[in-house]
């Protein structure tokens, strides 16, 4: 019996049982085969297994935008457009040195081959080979701070550039755990629109975007928790702090008297500025698993106990 003569559905559970590289390998056997094997929902359990936790919508959504150029424009115009020489660049906005990508593949000319219509198939080998720089954000103590990133196979482990001023090296041997997905659409030199203002309360953790006061810096995502208003006796009963037009921040990871422990923030979503920082979008967290992450990375004295 040949292996199309069996019934679909069997045929389809044996397919998501290969390798990548079983996949390709089985792609070349016949035209019939090699759809079925190039088909996005047999790739995008392999892209989720391995990338799952470092990419996310918004690297998806800069892969789309390679793809539909590439193909609505083709190689030889994006080269010329760019004045590159194999890459292509994402999404960008102001002039180098001060240009601010969202994203960029060294080399796109495998994009105007039929690879170009397996979007999970390609989007796979340019993560495996490292021709894909895709935006992620890298935790750097109790911040993250957004960058492009792309991985080494060579050492399993990722080169991370940042954009601030030009294209400012941040690392070359950057591990899979300090790496995630951006959660939100916002560029680093965007103000953040926050869904959440009306709605904090104290205890709450938030991820709010704070910066340095110049207008040139991105902004970097810091873990704080809403606090009580100074006039509050914490009583849950009595609490009116989330009715205040006022926001207490707290960053836990400085100590009890620290001047930049606190900071008081209108509810309005706007900028705030401070003579040294300059505060912008919060981001209120639901996740547990995103909360006992922040909260393994505070000093020992900061780290919260629970009491069962």
């Amino acid at each position: 019996m040949s292996l199309l003569n069996l019934p679909e559905p069997i045929l389809d559970c044996i397919l998501k049982l290969l390798s990548p590289m079983e996949l390709v390998s089985m792609s070349e056997v016949c035209t019939c085969l090699r759809d079925r094997c190039r088909s996005d929902p047999l790739w995008e359990v392999h892209i989720k297994k391995k990338w799952g936790g470092v990419i996310g919508d918004v690297a998806y959504k800069e892969w789309h935008w390679h793809i539909t150029t590439t193909k609505e424009k083709g190689i030889n115009q994006l080269h010329q457009q760019h004045n590159i020489q194999n890459g292509s660049l994402g999404p960008f906005s102001g002039t180098w040195p001060m240009l601010y990508l969202r994203s960029y593949l060294e080399d796109c000319s495998h994009l105007n081959t039929s690879l170009a219509n397996s979007f999970m198939m390609a989007l796979y080998f340019s993560l495996e080979n490292g021709k894909f720089w895709f935006p992620a954000q890298i935790y750097r103590g109790l911040l993250v701070r957004d960058a492009l990133v792309r991985y080494d196979s060579k050492t399993d482990k990722f080169q991370a550039r940042q954009q601030n001023g030009g294209w400012q090296v941040m690392g070359n041997n950057i591990q899979w755990d300090i790496l995630r997905a951006p959660p939100v659409d916002t560029p680093p030199w965007n103000l953040h629109v926050s869904d959440c203002l009306q709605d904090l309360k104290p205890e709450d953790h938030i991820e709010i975007q704070r910066k340095r006061r110049r207008e040139s810096t991105p902004y970097d995502w810091w873990y704080a928790v809403i606090g009580h208003m100074e006039s509050c006796n914490e009583n849950q009963n009595f609490c009116r702090c989330r009715y205040s037009e006022t926001l207490i921040v707290e960053f836990k990871q400085y100590s009890h008297g620290s001047s930049m422990r606190r900071v008081k923030l209108p509810r309005n979503g706007e900028q705030f500025e401070e003579p040294t920082r300059c505060y912008g979008g919060i981001r209120k967290l639901h996740s547990d698993e995103e909360i006992q992450r922040w909260e393994k990375l505070l000093p020992p004295h900061q780290t919260p106990v629970y009491i069962a």
